[in-house]
């Protein structure tokens, strides 16, 4: 079936302009390309649409109220934090995300993340560009201690398909992998609570949505428990750590 009018609010989010986008223009009869979407123009740009596309734009509840015509909305990411789910819902929309398109791409990116942290490379980077490795005394700078992932623990918060990408790499580091348990999730025997989790690890890697459960869910007194130096790498939302704390 042809779906008729839609919009893709924020396209440029992912095209470089090296995208062929001729299947997805083949599903509608007309579809609307903007590369970004101000929050004041949003609504604008939904009216008589039956179908949105967005990746980073939110869609609130006053928005989707205020499009009778709006029937799906495709999030072109994983997290559907920037939707009103609940509204959609009562309204009959449909919201479809993506899963599993940038799995690869995610796991390595927080292994070199963690790596970045253990190895001090930022400080060495910028001793590098300051001159000071080729000012060392002796043949190379110890000024940023080091530490060896193999043998340290990691806590994974999200054992799905990117925690488990994750966990793969840091196996093949030599880490031991531990899962937690995520607020809001039914009890697991294979996951440790909070409580139990972060006193062990030695570093922390968050792969799990943000929503009402999981929203600042390392707080002060969940930081407070890790170790001292214990490193948090978090390449899912930012909301799920209380940056205050």
């Amino acid at each position: 079936m042809t779906l008729h009018r839609a919009v893709f609010l924020d396209h440029s989010s992912l095209d470089l302009g090296d995208l062929d986008l001729s299947s997805l223009r083949g599903c509608f009869d007309d579809l609307q390309l903007y590369p970004a979407t101000a929050p004041h123009e949003v609504l604008e740009r939904l009216q008589g649409v039956s179908v949105v596309i967005s990746n980073k734009v939110q869609l609130d509840a006053a928005t989707l109220a205020a499009c009778p015509a709006l029937k799906l909305i495709l999030v072109a990411a994983t997290g559907t934090n920037n939707v009103d789910l609940q509204a959609a819902r009562a309204q009959g929309i449909v919201v479809s995300n993506c899963q599993g398109y940038g799995t690869p791409s995610v796991a390595q990116h927080t292994l070199a993340l963690l790596l970045a942290l253990a190895t001090r490379l930022p400080d060495y980077q910028q001793a590098v560009a300051e001159g000071k490795w080729a000012q060392a005394k002796q043949f190379c700078l110890l000024d940023f201690p080091i530490v060896e992932l193999e043998g340290k623990t990691l806590g994974l918060l999200g054992h799905g398909e990117l925690g488990g990408a994750v966990a793969r790499l840091a196996e093949a580091f030599g880490m031991r992998v531990l899962a937690g348990q995520l607020p809001g999730r039914p009890a697991r025997d294979d996951r440790l609570s909070l409580d139990e989790l972060l006193p062990q690890v030695d570093a922390l890697t968050l792969h799990c949505p943000l929503n009402d459960s999981t929203r600042h869910m390392l707080g002060a007194a969940e930081l407070a428990l890790l170790k001292p130096g214990a490193f948090v790498v978090n390449t899912a939302r930012g909301g799920l750590i209380d940056e205050q704390a």
